[in-house]
């Protein structure tokens, strides 16, 4: 079985983080996973953390507001995806912002640019995400950003191959 690819990036010099990732599932199935809130919130957080959507409209100019809780449900941790451009099954952008619980966006935020392509069953993710901020992006590193979306990932994955 050949190696799935993984790659993780910083490039502090342009304030941006590349995340490339393959998967062993069609891209239908991967598009959904990354755009549909049902599917979101069944692996869009580190574990033992959950993803807590309260509301999602994918589509230019819609959002989503959403949650990371704690495994004791005491700690929320909110985000709004503000979608910026979507091309069905190729692309979508959208900036990311943290929150407070009243959806009162906490500037800056950061830029997410996300593709997919399939190749022989494979899908690939390419994510790069740009932050208004060196400040911003080295914070998100500090907080463990490389280690908990890695671990996302891997739930993504997880989740795949039981719908597959």
């Amino acid at each position: 079985m050949n190696t799935l690819q993984f790659d993780f990036t910083v490039d502090k010099a342009a304030k941006t983080v590349h995340v490339s990732r393959e998967f062993h599932a069609e891209l239908p199935l991967v598009w959904d996973a990354f755009t549909k809130q049902e599917i979101l919130d069944q692996w869009w957080a580190p574990k033992p953390w959950k993803s807590e959507t309260k509301s999602m409209d994918f589509k230019v100019g819609g959002r989503r507001f959403y949650a990371m809780v704690s495994p004791d449900g005491q700690q929320k941790s909110w985000q709004i995806q503000d979608y910026t451009s979507i091309s069905p099954k190729t692309n979508f952008k959208f900036l990311s912002v943290f929150a407070d619980e009243n959806e009162n966006p906490n500037l800056p935020g950061s830029d997410w640019d996300l593709n997919f392509s399939e190749q022989n069953g494979i899908t690939k993710v390419s994510i790069t995400i740009y932050n208004d901020s060196l400040e911003r992006m080295e914070k998100m590193i500090e907080m463990g950003f490389k280690e908990g979306f890695t671990m996302t990932l891997n739930e993504l994955e997880t989740l795949l191959k039981a719908k597959s």
